[in-house]
């Protein structure tokens, strides 16, 4: 390593905003999302979820299902299941009591397709409104497409193409694109109403191509990605999932191909539900509509011909907090927010991710978005796990990355980021346990991962309160030169354990190191007395050129 001197302006005193972004939650509107709760009343389950923290991607704090099977018979009868209504009930008053006892901000009750076909459906609402307090809104078929694709787009922002969301009812189509809803449409094509579908197989496919044919006429064709929303669909990508042996099991932003979709339909036909039920953990009511949703789903990719398919463990619920978000908070990026969320409920330092990202960006100029963004992420989470064991903690990391509720964030990035935090706290060994995740990333893309991991690991260490102040990072790859930029009052940071961790960050570079340190400069901008007046190097050279 070589050492020189140089002058440099004093630090400004007013600090420069974050890349990462100033956090919203001093907003008095963003404020008053914090404990919303929603309770849906589908045809198949009854589920209340209470979301905790205004951030882009909410945390659960409370989230309980109940399977009552409301719509089981309703094509026969037109009328909800008795046992279903009766079970419904009782969880909707209990949801109620645990509301009070939770003092929601806000609580908003829906109920989709069965209660809204069913000719009992509005004596229904009567009866849980005067048992419970509460008021529950019917809403019709359009209404609920378009509150689940909104829920799509509350986990992926940049969403475009179809969301599919299957009930046990119906099945609501529409279009996404540009952070909007578009095109909708609401079928009967829940696995209930299929059920009673005559002519056998061939009747039933019959029966759900035409459907769909008619539905492509309103919410068109040509859509590239197909996002698929609700229980059955869930169950059967945990399937595919079995089927390929894929080691990582978050449903959320799961990607299938149409090919990989047809063999696993294929491949159910030869297995036994029940066990494939017990290895899975799939609930029995759910594996039991599984054959029908398949068939569905072999018409969707017929008549749509999407290229992605990708799982969504957002819907309707999330749809709802949607709505309430004022537009600047619609506006930020959900993964971004989840971390900056986590850091102020568990790091040590809350707010350092910010500094600690402005400290590193001089190695990731060139950096694409989608990049740049786990690069911000990992920045915001370096220090959440902190409290874990030493000997777990990058363990510790690694889950938090790879299995946390965080929203926006696809597999590949998942396994990115939780690399990357694992190297925030130790150099990479042989860990059996990681081999098949690492197949979801190519090499180059490890490499970058436990480069960024060292990155962390020494500008974590190097200052605790502000390393964007105490120095700079200078990176010219070109001439193969990582540079220090120290001032006098800093120097002394730059202890044993800092440079070897300095030096582990230029060998994953395959870099030299440069140290260079700054005398002090007046505020007019004359050096003084004893300094040197040597100008830093342009973004184009190397030191000490």
């Amino acid at each position: 390593m070589t050492i020189t001197d140089t002058v440099t302006p004093p630090p400004a005193e007013t600090p420069v905003r974050g890349h990462v972004g100033e956090p919203i939650t001093d907003d008095e509107a963003v404020r008053g999302l914090e404990r919303v709760g929603v309770i849906d009343v589908g045809s198949n389950s009854v589920r209340m979820v209470v979301f905790d923290g205004a951030a882009r991607s909410p945390a659960y704090f409370f989230n309980e299902k109940i399977l009552c099977g409301l719509g089981r018979g309703l094509a026969e009868t037109n009328r909800l299941h008795p046992e279903g209504r009766s079970r419904a009930l009782a969880a909707i008053t209990r949801f109620g009591l645990l509301a009070a006892e939770m003092h929601l901000t806000s609580l908003t009750m829906v109920a989709t397709a069965a209660v809204r076909e069913a000719t009992d459906g509005e004596e229904f609402k009567a009866e849980v409104e005067a048992a419970t307090g509460l008021t529950m809104a019917i809403i019709p078929g359009s209404e609920e497409a378009r509150l689940s694709a909104q829920g799509v787009l509350l986990g992926w922002p940049g969403a475009r193409g179809l969301v599919c969301d299957i009930g046990g009812s119906s099945m609501e189509l529409a279009e996404i694109g540009d952070n909007t809803v578009g095109r909708r449409v609401s079928t009967t094509l829940g696995p209930f109403r299929l059920q009673q579908i005559k002519g056998g197989k061939k009747g039933l496919k019959a029966h759900i191509a035409t459907t769909l044919r008619q539905v492509a006429a309103e919410v068109g064709t040509g859509h590239k990605a197909l996002y698929l929303v609700g229980g059955s669909w869930r169950a059967l990508a945990r399937l595919d999932m079995a089927r390929r042996g894929y080691p990582l099991t978050v449903l959320h932003e799961y990607e299938m191909t149409p090919k990989s979709i047809r063999k696993t339909i294929d491949w159910l036909a030869t297995q036994d539900l029940k066990k494939l039920r017990e290895q899975t953990g799939i609930s029995p009511e759910r594996i039991a509509l599984v054959p029908l949703a398949t068939v569905v789903l072999r018409q969707l990719l017929n008549v749509f011909r999407p290229r992605e398919i990708f799982i969504s463990s957002y819907g309707i619920r999330e749809g709802i907090l949607f709505e309430q978000m004022p537009d600047d908070l619609r506006a930020r990026d959900p993964l971004i927010e989840a971390c900056r969320h986590l850091e102020g409920a568990s790091a040590r330092v809350p707010g350092f991710g910010r500094r600690l990202f402005d400290f590193l960006l001089p190695l990731y100029r060139h950096a694409p978005p989608e990049r740049m963004r786990l690069i911000k992420a990992a920045c915001l989470l370096h220090d959440v796990n902190w409290r874990a064991h030493p000997d777990y903690r990058s363990e510790s990391c690694f889950d938090t990355a790879t299995r946390a509720n965080l929203g926006g964030l696809d597999h590949k990035g998942r396994v990115y980021l939780g690399l990357a935090l694992m190297n925030r706290y130790k150099s990479p060994g042989a860990d059996s346990r990681l081999t098949p995740v690492l197949k979801l990333l190519s090499d180059e893309e490890i490499r970058h991962a436990i480069m960024l991991g060292r990155a962390m690991r020494f500008g974590a260490m190097f200052s605790l309160g502000r390393p964007d102040h105490a120095g700079e990072l200078r990176y010219f790859p070109k001439k193969k030169v990582l540079e220090l930029v120290l001032r006098p009052s800093s120097r002394a940071l730059f202890g044993e354990v800092a440079e070897q961790r300095f030096q582990s960050l230029a060998k994953t570079l395959g870099v030299t190191t440069h140290l260079r340190v700054t005398r002090a400069q007046s505020s007019k901008g004359v050096a003084t007395p004893g300094s040197s007046s040597g100008a830093s190097p342009s973004s184009g050279e190397a030191p000490g050129d």
